[in-house]
């Protein structure tokens, strides 16, 4: 019994010196447009990337106005490196190492979407989820490979390195269950994450976020179940 309590505040302890926080249930909110209101998310990267699928949460009213930036990954070569955007007629856009493919929605409304992407090197094959729907395969970036050392922010679009914000990208909104991995999931594994069961991700991890909030950022419960 003594161990296993040893075991737990080592543990608890070890996760606070790193800044690690629990986001269950909870979503970053950004209430206003600004260029200066971000958060930083820090990344568990060894090694360039050849693969990945990114999941998350997103509930805004700026759909049907104009495009804004889900998710920014860029590092000091390429600013747009992963880029998660919204654009205003109507469509997604993944971008890799700074090409880019567009997924087209046939119903725009405003509620809680969630969202995966994933991307292969080997094949170059992206694929795009909305609320569980797969949208059709397209191809991008064969043979690329995104580098390691990356300034990941959501909120803002960079066009540098940490930086470069414009207030008319900004996301307006509610966003949560962000979490990333290093291999493409299989559609079964997607599922899994859209009906809200665990599947632990081993580059973002929504359960154990290390972050840095700046500007109007306030964190409140998720409004979606």
């Amino acid at each position: 019994m003594e161990k296993l309590l040893w075991c737990f505040l080592v543990s608890t302890c070890f996760s606070q010196a790193f800044g690690q926080t629990d986001m269950y249930k909870k979503a970053f909110v950004f209430p206003q447009e600004s260029d200066n209101s971000y958060v930083s998310l820090k990344a568990q990267l060894t090694k360039p990337l050849t693969a990945f699928t990114v999941c998350l949460h997103i509930y805004t009213e700026l759909t049907k106005t104009r495009g804004y930036s889900i998710f920014s990954y860029a590092t000091k070569t390429q600013a747009n490196e992963i880029l998660i955007f919204w654009s205003k007629d109507s469509r997604y856009s993944l971008t890799v190492g700074g090409s880019d493919v567009h997924f087209s929605v046939p119903e725009v409304t405003v509620a809680p979407v969630h969202i995966c992407t994933s991307w292969e090197s080997a094949s170059g094959i992206v694929e795009f989820w909305v609320d569980g729907k797969p949208m059709v395969r397209k191809s991008l970036q064969k043979g690329y490979s995104l580098g390691a050392e990356a300034s990941i922010i959501l909120g803002q679009e960079q066009d540098s390195f940490g930086g470069g914000f414009e207030k008319h990208q900004s996301l307006v909104g509610d966003i949560g269950n962000v979490n990333m991995w290093d291999f493409v999931l299989s559609p079964d594994k997607i599922n899994t994450v859209y009906l809200g069961e665990t599947f632990t991700p081993n580059v973002l991890n929504w359960r154990a976020l290390t972050f840095d909030a700046h500007g109007e950022v306030f964190i409140k419960p998720q409004l979606w179940p």
